[in-house]
């Protein structure tokens, strides 16, 4: 006989479903930061990336690796780096959703909705989302060169996704990259060596030979980028178009494609300059104040991006163990499971919250408050936020069993986010980098010190806990100075801001589990181990992706018209 046994009690994949609809503390967290906002193309975006058919794209785009092809068959240089159609077609959704440059055009609370939008996305398939975070980064920096910025602009804020190797002057939309890092400095940029003298001038403005090389410079296929080098008044920012003015590639040359551990789906290069032409971009040796202020940008990106694959792993846990069952019942019946769950909400939730309130800032550049919010919570967001991940994703994958860590299927998304989770931490400043320019925020005055407890005062006399944990922030930020408590103090600012936040557009519920465990010390060392006397029930219901099933359909498996009960099975199976 052929059949040796049934399959039964294995979930069904989290596919086609609305990712924004099913995402209540995301859209609470949108009305509380951008009450006006119109959230119907969200709406529809979040419908788009919940299909199968873009799924199998994110697993496509990831399985099919970039191609780095150096010459053609003739031997002549080329610097092309190939990819996947399904990264194409992925390419095209966020382009066409404004999730890179776009905001910049000026639509009022764009930079929220394009924030909540990169978080959706990012659920789907994080890698593609580097060369649309970098175009977000660079696109106001070109208002340094006013020539540059006419003739580029447009085609940065379109949303038109044209993926030719053409000259830009044929394309209705473009992307753009940075490349900063050389293999000599890392995060120490000044200790770059590549070289730039002086070349003419033009309509772009002031030209330059570059000779030298970068170590990381992701997304090759760009169609520019902005990049560091040394001149003689310092170091500086230079555009480098790949194709030049005259139609021909510039003397740029792809050396080889980096193999990294996640982020499969996105090209990093390391690249050598032969002379490359390039146009600089502000004034000589006004590169790090210009990096800095691009890297502002694309921090929030990395905060975004790791609030994203949070929520999408706490929805793929959430909705295994809803389906699978264990010992008699639903493993997310099983107590000791819903503890980790409503942990992990609460983790979640408090990311969101922290992300979409720093990219508020974007969208209010002229109040002085906000100005203040977004260079203190710019280090504390990427630090906490990022750190958190890697933990957080392990604990959802344990969720899942054995399923959770096997490539193939729907579930293995869990894989490829566990992956993904450190390159937010390690890309764009490390987290000692993120903990020193905290400090370097906070010794510039004491007016950061007091935006921030203007931001904290709406929950202060709501939780005790957090009364005492908010009153002891003001003198340990009066005695910040040494580096050894930087990363504590970030790390500290965040909860306090987080729960703040959370006691102003979230539950009552969720509210006190967070501060008693964050802020009150009623936790442990792990997620799952929250108070007995928290709420569950309320915190899980509000994560779930979709409605829970009936705890007794959930219960009884029919097959055949027979009425099964797993017995045995083990808790995370």
């Amino acid at each position: 006989m052929d059949v040796t046994h049934e399959v039964f009690n294995q979930p069904a994949p989290l596919a086609g479903y609305n990712l924004f609809e099913g995402n209540q503390p995301l859209r609470d967290a949108l009305r509380f930061n951008a009450e006006a906002l119109d959230t119907a193309e969200l709406d529809r975006l979040g419908a788009t990336l919940g299909t199968s058919e873009m799924q199998i794209h994110a697993r496509l785009a990831n399985v099919h690796t970039p191609q780095l092809r150096t010459h053609d068959r003739f031997g002549n240089r080329t610097d092309v780096v190939e990819f996947h159609p399904s990264y194409h077609a992925l390419m095209e959704v966020a382009v066409g959703a404004g999730l890179h440059g776009t905001p910049w055009a000026g639509a009022a609370h764009d930079h929220v909705r394009r924030a909540a939008g990169f978080m959706l996305f990012t659920e789907l398939e994080p890698s593609v989302l580097c060369p649309i975070s970098m175009t977000y980064a660079v696109t106001p920096s070109l208002r340094s060169n006013p020539a540059l910025a006419a003739e580029w602009g447009p085609r940065l804020t379109s949303r038109v996704y044209d993926s030719r190797f053409v000259p830009a002057a044929q394309k209705a939309g473009v992307t753009m990259g940075m490349g900063m890092t050389e293999k000599q400095g890392g995060s120490d940029v000044r200790a770059n060596t590549t070289q730039a003298v002086r070349d003419g001038t033009d309509g772009w403005g002031e030209r330059y030979r570059l000779v030298g090389h970068k170590w990381f410079m992701s997304a090759p296929m760009c169609d520019a980028f902005l990049v560091l080098a040394q001149t003689s008044g310092g170091l500086s920012c230079f555009f480098l178009p790949r194709w030049l003015p005259d139609g021909s590639v510039n003397a740029v040359r792809i050396q080889r494609l980096k193999d990294k551990l996640g982020n499969k789906a996105n090209a990093s290069s390391e690249v050598e300059f032969h002379g490359a032409q390039a146009w600089r971009v502000g004034d000589e040796g006004r590169g790090v104040p210009q990096i800095l202020e691009m890297g502002n940008m694309t921090r929030l990106d990395c905060a975004l991006g790791t609030s994203g694959l949070m929520r999408q792993a706490l929805a793929i846990a959430l909705h295994h163990t809803a389906q699978r069952n264990a010992f008699g019942k639903p493993l997310i019946a099983q107590p000791a499971m819903r503890n980790v769950l409503a942990d992990l909400a609460l983790e979640s939730e408090a990311a969101t919250a922290l992300s979409l309130r720093l990219a508020r800032t974007n969208d209010r550049p002229r109040d002085a408050h906000e100005v203040l919010m977004r260079r203190l919570l710019t280090p504390v967001a990427k630090f906490w936020i990022c750190k958190r991940g890697s933990q957080f994703a392990q604990e959802a994958m344990e969720c899942l069993g054995g399923n959770g860590y096997v490539e193939e299927g729907g579930e293995g998304v869990m894989a490829r986010i566990y992956r993904e989770m450190p390159v937010n931490s390690i890309w764009e400043g490390a987290g000692n980098i993120m903990a020193l320019d905290l400090l370097r925020a906070l010794r510039k005055g004491s007016d950061i010190a007091d935006a921030l407890a203007a931001e904290l005062a709406p929950a202060r006399g709501a939780n005790a806990a957090f009364d005492r944990f908010a009153s002891a922030l003001p003198q340990r930020i009066d005695e910040a100075t040494a580096e050894t408590d930087a990363r504590r103090l970030a790390q500290d600012v965040a909860l306090a801001v987080q729960a703040a936040l959370l006691r102003q557009h979230a539950p009552e519920a969720v509210f006190e589990a967070f501060c008693r465990s964050r802020l009150g010390g009623d936790w442990g060392q792990a997620f799952g181990t929250l108070p007995s006397a928290t709420d569950f029930d309320s915190i899980i219901e509000r994560a779930m992706p979709q409605p829970a099933p009936s705890p007794v359909r959930a219960a009884e498996h029919r097959f055949g018209g027979q009425e099964r009960r797993d017995v045995g099975a083990g808790i995370s199976a």
